[in-house]
């Protein structure tokens, strides 16, 4: 059996998840990265994606959409994020809606007639809404 870590992932509203974990990958920034046991201590930006999560003891991983974040990885790790949602958990109706909302706003709207925050944010949002979609659309099973 491989060697397990603690993983936490803490949302502004409620700890998401907490148990002992062979591996976790994330998308950072730079792209998607493992951290298991014995990892070299890191503290690295998350981006909107994918959060695979292999449990001690599993021979799949679990799935949950991430909202950005950070990762800190230490003795345990710990990742930080505005939004966490299990694959299962995803409404893909109203994601769906939700993305058809933002690009109709970013259709109307550019530097111009809003603010560069304005912008950011919905562009995030619209990642947000592509990759729940996509998520819960392409399935949730990595195999070992």
């Amino acid at each position: 059996m491989a060697k397990s870590v603690l993983l936490e992932v803490i949302t502004p509203s409620k700890l998401f998840y907490k148990d002992k974990v062979e591996m976790v990958i994330v998308r950072t920034l730079t792209g998607e990265e493992g951290f298991m046991a014995g990892h070299t201590w890191a503290c690295k930006l998350l981006d909107v994606g994918v959060m695979w999560i292999k449990e001690e003891g599993s021979n799949e991983f679990k799935a949950a959409s991430i909202a950005s974040g950070y990762i800190d990885v230490k003795e345990n790790i710990v990742i930080y994020t505005d939004a966490a949602e299990w694959v299962e958990e995803i409404d893909v109706d109203r994601a769906a809606k939700r993305k058809a909302i933002v690009e109709e706003w970013l259709e109307c709207h550019d530097l111009t007639n809003a603010e560069e925050s304005e912008l950011a944010r919905a562009q995030v949002s619209l990642m947000k809404q592509i990759s729940r979609m996509s998520l819960a659309s392409n399935g949730a099973r990595r195999k070992r």
